[in-house]
């Protein structure tokens, strides 16, 4: 016989669950009031007061400044440019929305971001928009001005 073969005589005993109703009376083995006598987790103090620290309200989101400042930026690129627009043209987040390019946000004029994918011929001129360097780059060497 081996160490692993060993059973024991006796059966289990189980566990006595406590205030499940039964046979057991109204307090079901628990006793009158309480803290052990009643339902739920019994937390440590400190647990308790972190819990109480968290805002209870609903729609609480803290969310960062630039999380917030770049779903109001819309992207365009200059290969959009090059084929929407005539040499010399000043574009500007507002000949953006004429053009139906951009669109409003919530009722409201996005921040316009040209980046420097595609190639641009033409000399444009850009007024009001964040621009990437190389989209800059490329606009100054076909001879257009960003401001």
């Amino acid at each position: 016989m081996q160490l692993h073969e060993l059973k024991p005589n006796h059966k289990l005993k189980k566990r006595k669950r406590i205030g499940r109703g039964g046979k057991r009376g109204t307090y079901s083995g628990r006793g009158i009031k309480g803290q052990k006598s009643r339902a739920g987790r019994k937390f440590a103090p400190i647990i308790r007061e972190l819990i109480k620290k968290y805002p209870k309200l609903k729609g609480y989101k803290l969310k960062s400044k630039k999380r917030r400042q770049e779903s109001k930026t819309t992207i365009v690129n200059l290969e959009v440019l090059e084929s929407k627009f005539k040499p010399d043209e000043k574009i500007t987040p507002e000949t953006l929305l004429e053009k139906k390019i951009i669109s409003k946000i919530k009722g409201r004029m996005p921040k316009v971001k040209i980046l420097g994918k595609g190639e641009i011929t033409k000399a444009i001129n850009i007024e009001d928009c964040l621009i990437s360097k190389s989209a800059k780059e490329k606009i100054k060497k076909a001879g257009g001005h960003v401001r």
